[in-house]
């Protein structure tokens, strides 16, 4: 069921011994436990199997009271019918006392299962879904009824109650698969949380004003009617409102002391009590889309919808850096905020959405522990929940079933997703623009989800994307090694080692043989590379040390090939490192291990030479390339002295450009019986992002450009003109007209 890694279960997380006696004595407190760094989503107390959901630790609750419907799968539980007849709380208790201590054990256990959660046996497996789950299961009513259980929105929703749960959390960005049914999830949310809240407020916003009133309108107003009596507070105005809905008097637990304090309560006492909590006010409503919208509010939930297609003049990043004050008071967060969206174009609103998923990674926190965004970042892939594809226990049928199986609707499924969705790719791939819409709106894995439109790039989009693909069908893992470069014994200026690690800056496609690694020519006390006509590293450096929130602050290096006599594969990017140490030392040291190990030359810009100073002064100027495009008598002083190539020229701009048009074009993507072998995700994402007008953003672009120009630098040497000069060799010519020839 998880072999598409979406979520691991990690057995004997916590100790066997600790879990027994933390449980007995039901010590489990729900929220963030920094002890064993997960988040407890259980209320009893008890902790069982413990989740890791987009890299999120979370502990369910113990299995308990598990139900076992007849089919063996989850089904809605029927309304009794004496109940579905009462319509509010104060119409229930004018009924006799026997009747409602009839019915007492139904509503209780209800609200228990609100609270804490349901268990039942799907397929003969124990199965948790979270109370907002239930809820949404049992008593929500969407556009085709009652919602099918789905293993990927149980998932999704035990990550909302970790969200929810985790007192350093915002809530959640989630990256989705269209029709994945997450506008009427969120619905159900609000609706839920807001019919047991008091003095509260919940906002809607969504890619347009229209589209959040809608929502309203739509789903959370239908969801609200439908519940039934005993979770309906107290409602002001229209039964179908359209921008408020408000309750007055939030729906609570029953006990039999409030029955039997109530058995001969009138409508006058019922009506002092509406009057005692008069103030107890719960709002939702929706706002028009804009960066300011909910700008000084108080939120308790705030529903975000379609949040990667707001397009200009409206951004998400602007309009989250003002709703994120909207759910803390100082440094206390006191709201949630659920948002989801597929993604546009990145020109289009998808752009801001990216950064904002990807500035929820909750393995990169800040030292409050939060996460840049403060928002948890959740992707499940479009195989896990794409319709017609889901049997009838709410499990995917990834591959092709070897048995007969059969959907929710009584229809049989005769094959899996993941082939359907590569016959669809299959039959796009000549229209790029429709196969990346497609991408987008059904996305295996992250990049799909943000694919760009082809007419939008510098370059041949197609044959990125194609290359892309198939790096990723092909599993990365076997063909690039992270790692690296190390001087021998430690000691500098000697050889240079690369070590294989995790953790490494380096990512290699190629490692030299051993004839050819440290190759060193010295000439008059300078170092020179040795291996100059195998290929060469471009390196787009910088100068202060320190890291930078801005994008393109990063260093980067690439290395290239060419064709050579050498036992080296011929044209290929071999070297990607795209990082910014601590030190802008440390960066140059990285560099110049590379440049002796792989004994190739480097080509790089000189408007920030402290990287080309640093070479010279350790005695490897002879491995700084000239600029290619200058004689050796028309360099500058600084360019003779340390070599390198400017970035300002126009002409250097265009040519950088063409370098990489021209490799795209000849060695990347699908070639007449093969693909191409650059290995490298990110460079071909920056690739495709490229911009010749804002340069700066885009490091691996700058220095892979620059290391296929220096493997090509015959194509900018300077063209001399040659001065034609008439020479005089004494030959006289004639003029033979008339009777006698004259001299001219």
């Amino acid at each position: 069921m998880y072999e598409q890694d979406l979520i691991k279960v990690l057995t004997d997380y916590v100790k066997p011994k600790v879990l027994a006696k933390k449980n007995r004595y039901k010590k489990w407190e729900y929220g963030y436990n920094k002890e064993h760094d997960f988040v407890v989503i259980s209320r009893t107390g008890e902790i069982g199997e413990v989740y890791e959901i987009q890299n999120l630790k979370i502990a369910l609750p113990k299995q308990k009271n598990i139900y076992k419907f007849e089919d063996n799968k989850w089904s809605k539980f029927d309304y009794p019918k004496a109940l579905s007849r009462i319509k509010t709380v104060f119409d229930f208790k004018q009924y006799p006392e026997e009747f409602k201590e009839e019915w007492y054990d139904y509503i209780d256990n209800e609200f228990t299962r609100r609270e804490e959660g349901f268990w039942f046996y799907n397929k003969d497996i124990p199965t948790y879904i979270t109370g907002t789950h239930y809820m949404y299961l049992q008593w929500s009513k969407i556009d085709v009824g009652a919602p099918n259980f789905r293993e990927s929105n149980r998932l999704f929703f035990i990550f909302w109650e970790a969200c929810k749960a985790d007192s350093r959390s915002f809530g959640m960005c989630y990256l989705k698969n269209r029709r994945s049914g997450f506008s009427f999830m969120a619905s159900g949310e609000v609706v839920n949380l807001a019919t047991i809240s008091s003095d509260s407020r919940y906002g809607i916003l969504s890619k347009s004003g229209p589209d959040a009133k809608s929502m309203f309108t739509d789903k959370v107003v239908p969801i609200s009617v439908n519940y039934p009596f005993f979770f309906k507070p107290t409602q002001d105005g229209m039964d179908r409102p359209k921008t408020e809905l408000a309750y007055r008097v939030p729906a609570s637990k029953f006990t039999r002391r409030k029955l039997t304090s109530t058995s001969s309560a009138s409508s006058a006492s019922a009506d002092e009590a509406l009057q005692d909590l008069k103030g107890l006010d719960t709002t939702i409503d929706w706002k028009n889309t804009g960066d300011n919208s909910y700008d000084g509010e108080k939120l308790k939930l705030l529903v975000h919808d379609e949040s990667g297609k707001w397009e200009r003049p409206n951004n998400i990043l602007n309009n989250w850096r003002v709703t994120k004050t909207t759910l803390r008071l100082g440094s206390k967060i006191i709201g949630k905020c659920m948002m989801g969206s597929t993604s546009n174009a990145l020109n289009k609103g998808g752009d801001n959405f990216k950064k904002l998923y990807y500035d929820s990674d909750v393995r990169k926190r800040n030292a409050n522990g939060q996460t840049r965004s403060g928002l948890y970042s959740l992707f499940i892939p479009m195989e896990w929940n794409y319709e017609g594809y889901i049997d009838s226990h709410g499990l995917p049928v990834f591959e092709n079933p070897g048995k007969k199986i059969i959907g929710p609707y009584g229809d049989e499924i005769t094959d899996g997703v993941i082939d359907y969705w590569n016959n669809e790719v299959e039959g796009l791939k000549s229209d790029q623009d429709a196969l990346n819409e497609y991408y987008r709106q059904f996305p295996r894995t992250e990049q799909h989800a943000f694919r760009d439109e082809t007419k939008q790039s510098l370059f041949n989009l197609t044959k990125i994307y194609q290359q892309i693909d198939y790096n990723e069908e092909v599993k990365m893992s076997g063909l690039v090694t992270k790692g690296s470069f190390q001087w021998k014994s430690g000691i500098k200026d000697t050889a240079v080692e690369f070590m294989p690690s995790n953790n490494g800056r380096f990512k290699i496609s190629w490692v030299p043989e051993i004839s050819l690694q440290n190759r060193v020519i010295t000439k008059n006390g300078i170092k020179y590379p040795g291996n100059e006509h195998v290929g060469a590293f471009g390196c787009d450096s910088y100068d202060i040390s320190g890291t930078v929130d801005r994008l393109g602050s990063n260093g980067a290096l690439h290395g290239v090939t060419k064709f050579s006599m050498e036992n080296a594969p011929p044209n290929r990017v071999f070297l990607e490192y795209v990082a910014r140490p601590q030190t802008a030392e440390i960066f140059f040291e990285d560099v110049l291990m590379a440049l002796v190990f792989y004994g190739m030359p480097i080509l790089c810009e000189n408007n920030k030479p402290r990287l080309l100073y640093y070479l010279k002064r350790r005695g490897y100027r002879g491995y700084s390339m000239n600029r290619p495009d200058k004689v050796y008598n028309k360099l500058s002083v600084t360019e003779k002295e340390i070599g390198g190539i400017p970035n300002s020229s126009e002409d250097i701009k265009q040519a950088h450009a063409a370098a990489i048009e021209s490799y795209i074009e000849n060695y990347v993507g699908q070639l007449s019986d093969s693909y191409g072998d650059m290995y490298f995700q990110r460079t071909l994402e920056d690739w495709a992002k490229f911009d010749i007008n804002n340069r700066t953003k885009f490091d691996a672009s700058i220095s892979s450009g620059l290391a296929l120009m220096a493997c090509n630098k015959n194509l900018y040497k300077p063209t001399q003109e040659r001065k034609i000069k008439s020479i005089d060799l004494g030959i006289k010519r004639y003029d033979n007209k008339g009777v006698r020839s004259q001299i001219i």
